[in-house]
């Protein structure tokens, strides 16, 4: 069965995975790469670096997000968010986007990109001395679908 996710289910899919991809488009060029990111219920913050990516979202901050939970292929949920990037400069705003990328509930093995600082799970004395670009990108569409086999269906495993 494919559905519609309500926003209900779109919030809590953003808000549980750990890695979402996000879609920038410049100078002609399309280009979607994974990021880690935590979701506040209004934006999706992210440490990144100088490079294509960062480029391309300065060039044009429209940008497309999306997650996904595949629990395998006809059992799983999909949403895809419009936004705009904003690169936080300030460093109350940079301070405070990085203690909620810091405040994520993340697995105990993990890569290291995903690790703030060297002392990993533990907060740093000081988020300015976190390398790196801080950014948000505002959410301002979502939608979501999903498909689930229903037990006992003809296609059910």
């Amino acid at each position: 069965m494919f559905g519609i996710l309500n926003t209900e289910e779109i919030e809590d899919l953003i808000n549980t995975q750990l890695v979402g991809r996000l879609g920038c488009h410049a100078d002609g060029l399309t280009y979607v790469v994974p990021i880690s990111y935590a979701y506040d219920g209004e934006s999706v913050y992210s440490l990144g670096f100088e490079g294509q990516k960062m480029d391309m979202m300065r060039k044009n901050p429209s940008v497309c997000f999306q997650v996904d939970n595949t629990n395998n292929l006809d059992n799983w949920q999909s949403v895809i968010a419009w936004g705009q990037f904003e690169e936080l400069k300030d460093p109350n705003m940079r301070s405070e986007a990085l203690k909620k990328l810091n405040q994520r509930k993340l697995p105990v093995i993990i890569s290291e990109r995903m690790h703030l600082t060297d002392q990993w799970p533990f907060v740093p004395e000081n988020f300015d001395d976190i390398k790196g670009i801080v950014y948000r990108i505002h959410l301002t569409k979502k939608t979501g679908r999903y498909e689930k086999t229903i037990p006992g269906s003809f296609f059910a495993t």
